[in-house]
Order: C-alpha cells, then sequence, then structure tokens
C-alpha cells in the first residue's frame, strides 16, 4: 500500500498570523511522527492534510485527490482521530459511533449497523455494541474512535496526540494496535520513544519544519532544545 501526501506551497494563517508554512513536502513513509511545542503548527498541519482546512496558498493532495474539495474522497483517503474522544464520538452506543461513517459512505442504516457489528465482533469488541459510548474508559474511547475511523477504510491515518491522557496500560493497547495497522500513520505526539522507531520525524517550530529526517538525529537535536529551553525559562523564572 503506497501512499502519499504532499504539500505544495502551503501556507495558512489565522486572524492575519501565520500559522503554518510556507511548506513543501512529499510524506511516502509508512510511518512519519511530527513533533514540536505547543502552539508551534502540529495540529494545524494535520488538520489541513486530512481536509478539514482549507490553506490559504498553495495545495495539499492525499494520493492525488484535493481532500479539502473532494471530501467523498476524503473519506476514502484518510482519517484522523483527536486528542480527546469526547471532541469525535458524538453517538450514544458504540454501534451507532461504528455504524455512522460507514452510511457516510453510503450504506443504509440497517446495512451500517450490520457491519457496524461484523467490524467489532472482528476486532474483538463485538459485546461493545450497545455499551455507552460515554460509559466507556478514556482508552476504550480512544479506541473507539480508531475503530469508527478504520471501519470506513482510509489508506492514511493521521493522530494528534492520542496518547494524552492515557494510562500505560491503555497507552500500550493503542500502540500495539497503531503498529500492527497497514496504513499510513502519520502521529503528532509527545511521547519521543513511540517515535524512535517511525522512519521519518519532522520537527515543526513556529510554523515551519526546522528538521526532516531519521527520528535518531531529529529526536535528538529536539530533546536537546527542549532541555535548553527549559533551563532558560526555569532561569528567567527564578531571578523574577
Amino acid at each position: 500500500m503506497n501512499n502519499r501526501v504532499t504539500f505544495e506551497g502551503v501556507s495558512f494563517s489565522r486572524s492575519g498570523t501565520r500559522v503554518l508554512g510556507p511548506l513543501d513536502l512529499s510524506l511516502t513513509e509508512r510511518r512519519i511522527g511530527i513533533v514540536g511545542r505547543n502552539g508551534s503548527g502540529k495540529s494545524t498541519f494535520v488538520r489541513l492534510a486530512c481536509g478539514l482546512l482549507a490553506p490559504d496558498h498553495g495545495e495539499i493532495r492525499v494520493n492525488g485527490e484535493d481532500v479539502y474539495s473532494d471530501r467523498s474522497a476524503a473519506l476514502d483517503h484518510v482519517g484522523i482521530i483527536f486528542q480527546n474522544p469526547d471532541h469525535q464520538i458524538i453517538f450514544p452506543t458504540v454501534a451507532e459511533e461504528i455504524a455512522f461513517g460507514l452510511q457516510q459512505k453510503g450504506q443504509t442504516k440497517a446495512t451500517a449497523h450490520r457491519n457496524a457489528q461484523d467490524f467489532l465482533n472482528q476486532n474483538g469488541r463485538g459485546h461493545w455494541a450497545d455499551r455507552s459510548s460515554q460509559a466507556l474508559s478514556q482508552g476504550e474511547r480512544h479506541y473507539l474512535c480508531l475503530m469508527a475511523v478504520l471501519v470506513m477504510g482510509p489508506r492514511v491515518l493521521l493522530l494528534d496526540e492520542p496518547y494524552a491522557g492515557l494510562d500505560i496500560p491503555s497507552s500500550m493497547q493503542l500502540h500495539r494496535a497503531l503498529d500492527a495497522l497497514e496504513q499510513q500513520v502519520i502521529l503528532v505526539s509527545h511521547d519521543l520513544e513511540v517515535l524512535e522507531g517511525y522512519d521519518r520525524v519532522l520537527w515543526i517550530e513556529s510554523g515551519e519544519v526546522v528538521e526532516d529526517g531519521p527520528p535518531k538525529p531529529v529526536l535528538k537535536k529536539y530533546r536537546t532544545e527542549m532541555l535548553r529551553k527549559g533551563e532558560q525559562d526555569a532561569g528567567l523564572n527564578a531571578s523574577a
């Protein structure tokens, strides 16, 4: 499964302030990590990549498709999972949440619910079907979001800080689930250890890609810079 996400001359601003870009990127690796401080533009990057935002300038394509202007193509090619599952889950039961995506792809309600149950069974979660979405644990809600996206069969999966707020067992379960996927995964994370086994890492700072390459050198530079910034901030606070 060969996938490509391309940014050509892409920039994005909010209220007259540049948030991201200009960017020229071709993302073809199976596992790509994104790091950067809060407010650096990482979340904007993934929202642009999946077509939830339109760039001010430039063009973004996923496997040749403009996923912002063609939402039908977007459902086939790309899926996104947000940091907070409560911002993504909208239906009261697990089966309804899974079936919604299938209905978006044109299945009737009855067919979608039947296929949702089959999908839950295949993933060892058949007993979840009638459970309240909000009664699930934080880790279980993250897993529900993952299933709700995967059932639609996207070829590229974008994740924005999915490990935030998870305990260690839940993080490990999610990590194993992601690692087993055939899809191309583009993961924004502060958990640098997760990214050490990836194929490529982008470091975004102030809306620009300041480092791009294999995980080991990029993450080493990033750690060093974050430690330096932390020591600098601690010194300023001590002298205040």
